[in-house]
């Protein structure tokens, strides 16, 4: 049984579908949205409007962006001979919110998953090959995540770039900053000893 209005119910549903954001929070957010029409939801709506008619990929790194080559690849102050790779958009803003590197970045659209139906040929691993062969890049770092899937990924590309001239690095994986290890699991202590480094 209905509560609300066709309109109001299609704006539950729809929120209901952002991440993070269940059936009893997007019903919160559509009340308050509409209870601060003029304050909050016009407001949305119009940059909403605007993101659908601007946003574009970066045909340069994958990135998204209102310009093309997005701001970061337009960037002069970015070091030219770095390539960060990531799997997705989200990794790429995670890494510039830590101010973590001053590179360029390539975003591949996921990992390899033969499960999932996911190989090379659906990933943008061909455009970073042709970008890592630029005399330009000294350095790839792989900055993929600690799965099976990011792990793959990661061997794979570094197998294709043997006869680029460029450091293929990945991040260092363990004891996060502040974590204790009573709280870790096997696999992070594991690595974390694996990957030791010298004290001195």
């Amino acid at each position: 049984m209905s509560t609300a209005g066709p309109e109001i119910e299609r704006l539950i549903q729809l929120l209901a579908k952002l991440p993070g954001l269940g059936p009893r929070s997007a019903r919160r957010a559509a009340l308050h949205l509409v209870k601060k029409r003029d304050l909050l939801m016009a407001p949305l709506a119009a940059a909403l409007q605007a993101a659908m008619d601007t946003i574009t990929v970066c045909t340069v790194c994958g990135n998204l962006d209102s310009r093309n080559p997005c701001t970061v690849c337009a960037d002069p102050r970015r070091d030219p001979g770095i390539i960060v790779v990531v799997a997705d958009v989200a990794d790429l803003w995670a890494l510039e919110r830590a101010k973590a590197v001053n590179a360029r970045y390539h975003v591949l659209g996921g990992t390899l998953s033969p499960l999932d139906g996911v190989g090379p040929d659906d990933l943008s691993i061909a455009a970073l090959l042709t970008r890592a062969h630029d005399p330009a890049v000294s350095e790839v770092i792989l900055a993929l995540n600690a799965t099976v899937d990011g792990q793959t990924t990661a061997h794979y590309i570094t197998d294709l770039l043997t006869d680029a001239n460029v450091k293929v690095t990945g991040l260092a994986h363990g004891v996060p900053v502040g974590g204790e290890l009573d709280y870790l699991d096997e696999g992070t202590l594991t690595t974390a000893v694996r990957s030791r480094t010298s004290m001195g």
